[in-house]
């Protein structure tokens, strides 16, 4: 059986090769491959977004394709289209850039909606469907979204619906003083992308992702998950709450945090380490909130802190 703590130690050695000062976003986009998921990046630019994904597809030996999302960008680029071959009077399927294990749909809140709808087949049932045939993808499959913060020129909002479907939302932010320095040397002295190796291949990422989904999860630990979700819900700062979708994408990324420490079982500072992270681009703060300058994250911290823990660490 893999040692999945030591695998992703490894990958996040990789990845800090060409991403500094930034642990918790790494190891929060491995979570999410891990849990089976994909990753929404917001941020401004130049921030290494683009970056942290190429890094990805190298230390987890994944089929990458990149596609930069502008208004001309078609739903066809992204699903592929049939072509006619006059030699054999049939049409033939020209696969688009989504067929690949990791796709980087970068700065998909520049195209049209049309475009972005392309995506929501493919990120919920992992098929794509070009005139009435669908086609799986390859498997593992993820993909890693950038987008540019709402009101930046040329952004339009994606659609609540798509954002669902997206199991975190991460935002890397400009780096530390110290971080900056020893990324200026790196980038001085040599490619730093260059020299990050293969942790682990398909296969072995194949095997994680059964390894977490088999993570023991007790009654209690749903109770809780329930709860927290549940208090989005009812709060008066928020008007829209978590949907099931997102309580069943923060047990699915809670057992991947079980699984990289190396545990068959979740504990609920699993829960609680991945729950704003989740949920927060899955609610709409209300207007109350807006006004007393209240984010989506602190919310969801307030929600944590209010909520009853379960003992479970005695149990276990």
């Amino acid at each position: 059986m893999l040692n999945a703590n030591s695998i992703a130690s490894a990958v996040q050695d990789e990845i800090k090769k060409t991403i500094i000062g930034k642990d918790t976003i790494i190891i929060k986009v491995l979570l999410g491959i891990i849990a089976g998921g994909h990753i929404l990046l917001d941020d401004i630019p130049g921030v290494g977004k683009t970056t942290l994904a190429l890094s990805f597809s190298k230390a987890l030996g994944l089929g990458y394709n990149r596609l930069q999302f502008t208004p001309d960008v078609l739903p066809t680029d992204v699903t592929g289209f049939n072509i006619y071959n006059r030699e054999l009077n049939t049409f033939d399927y020209k696969p688009g850039a989504a067929f690949c294990n990791l796709f980087l749909a970068d700065e998909i809140n520049r195209t049209s909606s049309k475009t972005q709808s392309a995506l929501l087949e493919l990120m919920e049932e992992g098929n794509i469907t070009v005139d009435g045939v669908t086609r799986e993808l390859p498997k593992p499959y993820t993909v890693i979204a950038t987008q540019n913060p709402i009101g930046s020129i040329g952004t339009h909002m994606l659609p609540e619906s798509q954002l669902d479907r997206f199991m975190l939302q991460l935002s890397m932010g400009y780096p530390d003083y110290a971080s900056e320095v020893v990324m200026l040397k790196s980038k001085h002295n040599a490619v730093p992308l260059e020299t990050i190796k293969t942790v682990i291949d398909m296969n072995g990422l194949l095997e994680l992702q059964d390894m977490s989904e088999k993570v023991y999860i007790d009654d209690d630990i749903y109770h809780y998950i329930a709860k927290l979700v549940l208090a989005t819900r009812n709060s008066q700062y928020i008007k829209l709450g978590v949907s099931p979708r997102g309580s069943i994408a923060v047990t699915n990324m809670a057992k991947a945090v079980a699984c990289i420490n190396n545990r068959d079982y979740v504990i609920p500072s699993d829960v609680s380490f991945v729950f704003t992270d989740v949920c927060k681009h899955r609610i709409i703060i209300s207007s109350r909130a807006k006004t007393s300058n209240t984010s989506a994250a602190s919310l969801l911290r307030d929600i944590i802190k209010a909520t009853p823990v379960p003992q479970l660490e005695a149990k276990v």
